[in-house]
């Protein structure tokens, strides 16, 4: 039987007749995952100034790194390339949505960071701005005053690993 299930990350929803091992708009891992109606999804978290600067932070980190990868799916010499610098775009933005809401700002200006032609050279740069997105997460996880923005960023770490090794693989 089909089900709407959502993703208490990011807060979409994904029909199917089970729940994605990865959300399809964020790529949070299943355990994130919930039918819909058991999925509880909290956007109004109060901000004390430590979480407020780290999310305001966050949030310039996924406009860059979405920017980045659509110049990249663009730009790169390679057919898989695009389509794995395209997908990282897609799930990059829905990063920064999520801060988006945490912060209650309307909609953000796209980023415009530029990219290289060579499939090889934008690997490398994703793989430097992912361990940096890591380190940074990591960091904010542990400072985090509010559950939610600790849960928001240790997600965010699983997540960012998980392009951090599409990186490696493709290096190797």
């Amino acid at each position: 039987m089909v089900k709407l299930y959502r993703c208490t990350i990011c807060g979409d929803a994904y029909i199917g007749f089970a729940s994605p091992p990865n959300c399809p708009f964020c790529g949070a891992h299943i355990e994130h995952i919930k039918e819909a109606k058991e999925a509880e999804v909290i956007f109004d978290v109060p901000l004390g100034a430590k979480d407020q600067a780290n999310v305001e932070h966050a949030l310039q980190v996924e406009i860059s790194n979405s920017a980045f990868y659509m110049c990249a799916a663009n730009q790169t010499d390679d057919s898989e390339g695009k389509i794995l610098f395209k997908a990282l775009g897609k799930i990059e933005a829905e990063h920064a949505s999520i801060w988006r809401k945490i912060l209650k700002q309307g909609s953000i200006a796209p980023g415009s960071d530029a990219c290289h032609t060579e499939n090889v050279e934008n690997l490398k740069e994703s793989h430097e701005r992912e361990t940096r997105a890591i380190a940074f997460y990591r960091k904010s996880a542990a400072e985090a005053d509010h559950p939610r923005i600790r849960q928001l960023f240790e997600a965010l770490v699983e997540i960012e690993t998980d392009h951090l090794h599409l990186s490696e693989e493709r290096l190797k």
